[in-house]
């Protein structure tokens, strides 16, 4: 039992170093927001009425399908057109202190 014990103490160790190396999905908020508007008025058609509200919500990073070694950054952002609402996710892999814009995934907020 304590041999199980240790082991889950190291890879909780580390799991949080990892973690601490990795760097914040913060850093591209702010280009989340902005992508997130044009994301918002292409899928609209450039209606005068979208609106994209932040900041950008940190989600949990996602695996690169093409490097498992590699993975993306996911940020959440909400928009609005009148009365419909959608969910934009935006994926972006850190290289140094850029934000590279990997994926975009635009989905209205509605029960059918």
């Amino acid at each position: 039992m304590p041999f199980v014990f240790a082991l889950a103490l190291l890879a909780g160790s580390s799991a949080s170093a990892h973690a601490a190396t990795q760097p914040s999905s913060k850093a591209c908020a702010a280009d989340a927001v902005i992508q997130a508007k044009k994301l918002l008025a292409f899928h609209t058609d450039d209606d005068d009425r979208a609106e994209v509200s932040g900041p950008a919500k940190p989600l949990p990073s996602i695996v690169n399908p093409a490097n498992p070694k590699q993975r993306f950054d996911v940020l959440e952002v909400w928009g609005y057109v009148y009365k419909g609402q959608y969910r934009m996710r935006l994926e972006y892999y850190r290289l140094g202190d850029d934000c590279v814009l990997m994926g975009q995934e635009i989905l209205e907020h509605a029960s059918l």
